[in-house]
């Protein structure tokens, strides 16, 4: 990918891919200003301790502000920076177009250099939402050199698990091993994020296939991939399901984790209580934070994160998780929500214990207390550039990954 060209057209790829956006999200939204919804969550009790490092006082409401860093990693269509294990100075930065960027965070002046570079894999004249979406090191990766990558590939249109070699300066290209790969009936609506659980399982989310409203009915369909978070054991050659995955005795792919989501984009796990948090996109009406649990189903499409979705009065809730929180899809210029991760940094004490999240398109950050259920809601930011992506450091602290060809930290305003 040349950078000077990145540069250059960065902000016109961020205005149309946050039409885009708005397009595919279209329909009635809720008023302008109105805060995010609290609904109290009816997910089974997680194994960990859920009170875990909770802050004692709750943050300050737009409190808060994006402080650009890292100015040498400036690339186009940024969707995750992951650090790299083994070199707590160094970062690998996904870039949608099909390169993964090493760049120094201890030496700013050291030009970054390409950590693996899968173009050539890819799916030509993707979608939007199509192209290099995830990467997750092993958590043995100083010893076994694996990582996976998720893509999009083409001819026909599917999505690829791929597992990779590599050390602290760079993955072998040659080294590619395809684990798992579905067809895809439509360009959006791929989810894309790549995590290891606390249990040393791969987790992966897959939205729904695309198009609008589930048209095959996929996110309610154990049957299939599309629309569920899925948990492998990649430990050996290939992958296996875990034998206490919900469906692995049967009643639906053995591969599944939850279901029921429409495009969980981003999801992370509390480096504390080892629960996972997801944000799942909505269709026009809502953007929920889900805490996924096993075999938990989260809705779609039945629901739309509090509304029912289909029909639109009068559907059967039961069985069915509600989200944590929602807010509307368009309020304040809103599209498409961005999860992020539980704080667990030491700069910000008032934000331990809470649940970070985004809206792609206008930028406005909130925070969710992971440990009260009825408690709303707080925007912490309330607006910014465009928001693809949270990292989190080694120190816990957040960082908001952007189509503005930023890197930003948040921070509490001064």
């Amino acid at each position: 990918m040349d950078r000077s060209l990145a540069r250059g057209v960065a902000a016109a790829l961020a205005i149309s891919v946050a039409a885009l956006l708005a397009a595919a999200c279209s329909g009635s939204g809720g008023k302008t200003g109105t805060a995010p919804t609290s609904t109290t969550t009816t997910a089974p009790t997680p194994e960990t301790t859920a009170t875990s490092g909770a802050a004692t006082t709750a943050p300050l409401p737009n409190g808060y502000h994006r402080t650009p860093v890292f100015p040498q990693i400036d690339f186009d269509r940024m969707v995750g920076m992951y650090w790299i294990p083994g070199a707590t100075d160094s970062v690998a930065v996904v870039t949608q177009g099909g390169i993964i960027y090493r760049a120094s965070l201890a030496d700013p002046s050291q030009p970054p250099s390409v950590y693996l570079d899968v173009r050539d894999r890819l799916i030509r004249n993707p979608g939007e939402e199509e192209g290099l979406l995830g990467l997750a090191f092993a958590p043995d990766f100083a010893r076994s050199g694996r990582l996976y990558i998720y893509y999009s590939a083409g001819d026909p249109r599917r999505t690829v698990l791929a597992r990779y070699h590599g050390d602290a300066n760079a993955a072998q290209a040659s080294s590619a091993q395809v684990l798992l790969e579905f067809a895809q009936p439509f360009a959006n609506h791929n989810g894309g994020q790549l995590a290891f659980g606390p249990d040393g399982m791969l987790y992966i989310g897959l939205g729904d296939g695309g198009s609008g409203g589930d048209p095959m009915g996929n996110g309610q369909n154990t049957s299939v991939l599309l629309g569920k978070i899925l948990r492998l054991d990649v430990s050996g050659d290939g992958y296996t399901a875990p034998a206490d995955n919900p469906f692995a005795t049967g009643g639906g792919r053995a591969e599944i984790w939850a279901y029921g989501f429409r495009n969980p984009w981003r999801f992370s796990f509390d480096r504390e209580t080892g629960a996972l948090w997801a944000g799942d996109v909505g269709q026009s009406m809502r953007e929920e934070v889900d805490r996924v649990e096993r075999g938990g189903d989260y809705g779609w499409n039945i629901t739309e994160g509090d509304l029912c979705y289909k029909p639109m009065q009068g559907c059967d809730r039961s069985g069915l998780i509600p989200p944590r929180a929602v807010y509307p899809t368009h309020d304040a210029g809103g599209c498409a929500i961005v999860g992020g991760f539980v704080y667990r940094g030491q700069a910000m004490p008032e934000l331990r214990g809470w649940y970070v999240y985004a809206d792609y398109c206008n930028g406005r950050v909130w925070a969710v207390d992971t440990t009260s259920d009825p408690a709303p809601p707080v925007q912490l930011i309330d607006s910014g550039a465009p928001t693809s992506s949270f990292a989190q450091g080694p120190d816990g602290e957040l960082y908001l990954v952007t189509f503005g060809n930023k890197i930003e930290k948040l921070e509490r305003a001064r």
